[in-house]
């Protein structure tokens, strides 16, 4: 009975690691198309204040709405101080910073400095939670660092801001933000579905949101019938907005907060992709031989995961 119990949970769990693997790759290619997408509003059709306020709020009803369809837990008292720190201090925080990071940098070096969460949040973990990292998964994070810092030096050839320096501050002090958002949300996610969680941590993030939202009449998009900004802020809300975030908790939940930052590491990747196909930078070798690294790093770091799980199991 034992033996075929084992049998029975060995797919389970494999099932489980593939899954959230999967729902984070696919919100981290929703993000790194977002980063062009933002790119090509700011300035012309709006401003980086209302980017974040159109994110924030619209994610709010949007997350509200699909909770009329689905079952919805009570939140237990314990959980509260983690839901509003991680929409004030963690998503406000992140989304806000990132797209002003966005208004002054230039998009590539944006996408690579998004790398950086991994390290915050297993710097986290280390010192307030006191958790062990094996060897193959900081390997794997050293792999990856490298191929985001080829990138950056190698960088200066494409599309500059109109203040790199405060843009590249903005977007390490997002990063910082997003570990934060991680490693708050974890364990709520282990206990809720992600509409019942989500819908209440974009409540609180809504909240100082409003404060953005004078000025909103004077946006270019409102002014305009071009249907490509249209679309392309529609992108914005729908997928990076509500539906990467949906995937995110499922993956926090499968394969754990530090496994989830870690494919940051492939954000460089789409956002490159993305801004080529839409003339917002050339594709230069050096980015081409960094993605590589990068990718390298995240199966190296899969997979220091996966055999510490097992042996911690």
């Amino acid at each position: 009975m034992n033996k075929n119990q084992k049998a029975s949970s060995a797919p389970s769990g494999r099932g489980a690691f593939l899954t959230g693997n999967a729902c984070i790759l696919l919100a981290t290619m929703f993000w790194g198309i977002n980063v062009s997408f933002t790119k090509a509003l700011i300035p012309e059709w709006m401003s980086a204040q209302g980017i974040a306020a159109v994110r924030l709020i619209g994610g709010c009803l949007l997350f509200w709405a699909a909770s009329i369809f689905v079952k919805c837990e009570r939140i237990q008292k314990h959980d509260w101080i983690r839901l509003v720190l991680g929409g004030v201090v963690g998503l406000f925080s992140f989304i806000y910073l990132f797209v002003r990071s966005l208004r002054y940098g230039n998009a590539i070096d944006i996408s690579i400095i998004m790398t950086l969460p991994p390290v915050f949040v297993i710097l986290i973990n280390r010192v307030f939670r006191h958790q062990h990292t094996s060897w193959v998964e900081i390997a794997g994070v050293v792999v990856s660092f490298v191929g985001a810092a080829i990138v950056v030096l190698d960088g200066g050839r494409g599309t500059n801001g109109s203040d790199n320096l405060l843009g590249d501050i903005l977007a390490i002090a997002s990063t910082v933000c997003y570990a934060l958002y991680l490693v708050f949300v974890e364990k709520p996610s282990h206990t809720y579905r992600p509409v019942t969680m989500l819908r209440w941590v974009f409540l609180f993030a809504a909240v100082p949101a409003l404060l953005l939202l004078p000025g909103m009449q004077d946006e270019g998009i409102l002014h305009s019938s071009a249907a490509v900004p249209w679309l392309e802020i529609a992108f914005i809300l729908l997928l990076p907005t509500f539906a990467a975030y949906f995937l995110v908790q499922p993956a926090i939940k499968r394969i754990g907060s530090e496994l989830v930052s870690l494919y940051q590491y492939l954000l460089p990747v789409f956002a490159a992709i993305s801004a080529v196909a839409m003339g917002l930078e050339h594709l230069r070798l050096m980015q081409v031989v960094a993605m590589v690294v990068i990718i390298a790093g995240m199966v190296v770091t899969n997979i220091g995961k996966r055999r510490h799980g097992q042996k911690g199991a």
